[in-house]
């Protein structure tokens, strides 16, 4: 009886030693959070809002609503630092009215940093990410995600970052009149541009001019390495994971994470089940694995978080909302992680890629903006008007011609370096 009593009293002190490791984790984690913003690349919140109220702000409280994985308190339970908000709209739109919806939704986030003062500031540079920091609110900062939203307009393109958008990823799950999307790499649909069409690497080089970030989730394989290839600013993968860990088409495989570490871009890790265990369950310890398979790879100098929240429908066990992700930062810390190691992950790594971009953006002040649109052959369909195209044979040589001279000094700048 007394040797039941002395197994029962090891195996409750094993348990309490074990829980109060786990809390010197989280309290390390949470203090690493307090120094450090959290930058996640990429939350469907704004889509949640139209798919619910069609963008009707004036209907929610934010500090309320428990129909999404994010709402106030989950943000600062989550010590959300900074979040690109993605500005979302379906492929359906394209053709029709995906410029009309998608600048719907760069206003519905504008709204909700008006509405909500206290909690969101409206930014759009790393220095706006810190100042935010600084003031204990959440950075809140626009991604468009899908080329399809620009209609293969480059005025369109420039005036969204006009009105505060940071990234766009360059395709969803459809092709754009201008590149293909990674849908293509499952044999689920033909290549239509073998990566990237001539107006498609002129997007690249006005991307680099405004200092806009190039977003490579939801591209392919040749996509990708075409971009490395061309643009002179690091580049992102706004919510992706490892391929190798988990072999799904979305996902970054090894090769392209070495080219990213080269180029000093970032992978912000997805928290989709589908990608993070190739399943429909997951758990948080998975979503570490592609953490550190990817700090193995590549370094942890290209490591970012990419949650996805309110974008899927599958989360992993621990991970259920926008409030566990320290969760996250205690597991990489209790796998031997370096306090400097998680502060490149959390937001540190983002602000170098973002403050590399503005840098790009600087030195081409002195480039006029790309006005050669693209070929009215390329993108002809019944809701289309050909106002000013006079010659679509001339503007293909035009648009093939102006892109002639960058490429060719990108060339010469790489084999320089060479």
């Amino acid at each position: 009886m007394l040797s039941k009593d002395i197994s029962a009293l090891y195996l409750v002190l094993w348990v309490s030693s074990c829980a109060s490791a786990e809390d010197l984790y989280m309290t390390r984690a949470l203090k690493l959070m307090s120094e450090t913003p959290l930058i996640d690349g990429h939350n469907d919140l704004p889509w949640q809002l139209r798919k619910q109220f069609n963008n009707e702000l004036n209907k929610v409280d934010l500090n309320t609503l428990a129909t999404t994985h994010t709402n106030i308190p989950k943000i600062k339970e989550g010590r959300l630092g900074a979040q690109f908000w993605s500005a979302y709209v379906p492929c359906e739109s394209q053709y029709k009215d995906a410029v009309r919806q998608t600048l719907e939704q760069i206003d519905v986030v504008h709204r909700m940093c008006q509405k909500y003062p206290e909690t969101f500031m409206f930014a759009t540079s790393s220095q706006d990410i810190m100042e935010a920091f600084s003031m204990n609110k959440t950075a809140s900062l626009i991604g468009v995600e899908g080329g399809h939203s620009i209609d293969s307009s480059l005025g369109t393109l420039r005036t969204m970052y006009q009105l505060g958008v940071r990234y766009l990823t360059l395709t969803h799950s459809c092709n754009t009149p201008w590149a293909d999307n990674w849908l293509v790499d499952t044999g689920s649909e033909p290549s239509q541009h073998n990566g990237l069409s001539p107006f498609g690497k002129q997007l690249i080089v006005e991307m680099n001019r405004l200092g806009m970030l190039i977003d490579l989730a939801h591209v392919t394989v040749t996509v990708m390495n075409q971009v490395l290839d061309m643009s002179k600013a690091p580049v992102i993968f706004s919510h992706s994971s490892a391929y190798s860990v988990c072999p799904h088409k979305r996902n970054v495989p090894d090769d392209v994470l070495q080219r990213v570490k080269e180029k000093g871009g970032i992978v912000m890790v997805n928290f989709f089940n589908d990608y993070v265990k190739c399943s429909k369950t997951a758990t948080l310890s998975d979503v570490a694995d592609h953490f550190d398979y990817i700090k193995k790879v590549a370094g942890v100098g290209i490591i970012g978080f990419g949650g996805d929240y309110d974008g899927v429908t599958r989360l992993p066990e621990g991970l259920e909302d926008v409030s566990k992700v320290p969760k996250v930062v205690a597991e990489l810390l209790r796998r031997g992680w370096t306090d400097e190691e998680v502060k490149a992950a959390l937001g540190n790594n983002l602000l170098r890629v973002l403050r590399e971009v503005e840098k790009v953006r600087d030195t081409l002040k002195g480039m006029s903006p790309d006005d050669v649109p693209i070929t009215y052959d390329e993108v002809k369909n019944s809701c289309r008007t050909s106002y000013g195209y006079h010659n679509a044979g001339a503007a293909h040589s035009l648009s093939t011609l102006a892109l002639l001279p960058t490429l060719a000094l990108q060339a010469l700048t790489a084999s320089t370096a060479l």
